[in-house]
């Protein structure tokens, strides 16, 4: 029982640092490279459809309250909403990539392609129906901030001697998990591409924690990453990986699962609705464990969007609702096919 809980508590720590890293990465370059997603998304629906999807499809949150905000400002269409929202994995993308990468940009890959497919379905079907979803409202989540690529080496080396503690906590924190990647005490202990990746991005990690303004370092990282993200992905994470392990060699899960598939692809859909980080985790370890096939993955995917949601239940629970009725069938939908079919 110990040795399951250590090596799961491991194989948690080097995912939440993945995670750490790519999500704290992916917000740089959003910062960096502000206000040109609003130029780029508009224009016909096809580029909407496109747009939402591929910000729906990349790792983290991000993309998909991106496409919130594009959506309650009428820059968006209603299909364009659910295509970003089929393409959307949340967190839990960062956590595929470091558990099964090849597979996982495999499924973004399909999870981007249905984003736009069923975007241009979703916006006939609301059309034949007469949905009428919001127009235009003051919620913005892409605000001003402060720059974040302040490489002013005088700036720097003053930031680095009145160092604060968030900053100090941040240094030592991946200077730890850098030295565990070395010496092989989490990550995988044979130098390959996946160890050699999780060093080189904590090393640039490290440079953005060096580099980067104290706005920038407690507002976006400490404050959003760290605060209302990371300490999540780790219990899920841990909490699954611990679960299924448990169940498979004390519970005979394996077998429970094999027997009722079409109820858990079911129940993979219902967890799917929950607006929050984690729940998918459970789908995604029993599927890298060989216990479920493509179909419920792929299922819970699509219902799935992370926090993507959380945003636009704050103003308008009808579209809200709609959205994840939207996704729920045509998440089952497919799954069921999928699973009918041998997948």
């Amino acid at each position: 029982m110990m040795g399951i809980l250590i090596d799961n508590l491991k194989h948690a720590l080097m995912i939440a640092v993945f995670v750490f890293v790519m999500m704290m990465l992916v917000d740089y370059l959003n910062v960096l490279t502000k206000g040109k997603a609003n130029r780029a998304i508009k224009g016909g629906l096809f580029r909407q459809y496109f747009v939402a999807s591929f910000l729906g499809s990349t790792p983290g949150c991000l993309g998909a309250f991106m496409n919130v905000s594009f959506y309650v400002h009428g820059l968006i269409s209603f299909g364009a909403i659910i295509g970003g929202m089929i393409a959307t994995s949340g967190d839990e993308a960062f956590v595929m990539l470091a558990m099964m990468p090849k597979k996982a940009l495999l499924l973004f890959g399909i999870l981007f392609i249905l984003g736009i497919i069923f975007a241009y379905i979703s916006d006939k079907v609301a059309a034949f129906f007469k949905i009428k979803p919001c127009k235009e409202c003051s919620l913005s989540i892409i605000h001003p901030q402060e720059e974040c690529r302040s490489l002013n080496f005088k700036e720097v080396i003053n930031r680095l001697k009145k160092m604060s503690f968030v900053r100090f906590l941040l240094i030592v924190f991946l200077v730890t998990a850098f030295y565990g990647f070395v010496a092989g005490i989490i990550g995988p202990r044979e130098w390959n591409w996946i160890r050699i990746t999780l060093i080189s991005l904590t090393l640039v990690a490290t440079f953005i924690i060096f580099t980067v303004p104290d706005h920038y370092l407690e507002e976006h990282i400490w404050q959003h990453i760290i605060k209302k993200h990371l300490w999540r992905v780790f219990l899920w994470t841990f909490g699954t990986l611990v679960v299924v392990n448990i169940g498979l060699r004390f519970w005979n899960l394996e077998a429970f699962v094999k027997a009722h598939m079409f109820w858990v692809l079911l129940i993979a859909g219902l967890v799917g609705i929950i607006p929050e980080s984690g729940p998918h985790l459970l789908f995604v370890t029993m599927f890298v464990q060989g216990l479920i096939p493509f179909s419920v993955l792929l299922a819970s995917s699509i219902v799935q969007d992370g926090h993507g949601m959380l945003p636009l239940l704050s103003y308008s629970i009808k579209d809200s609702l709609l959205i994840k009725v939207f996704n729920l069938v045509i998440g089952l939908g497919i799954g069921f096919v999928l699973l009918w079919i041998g997948y």
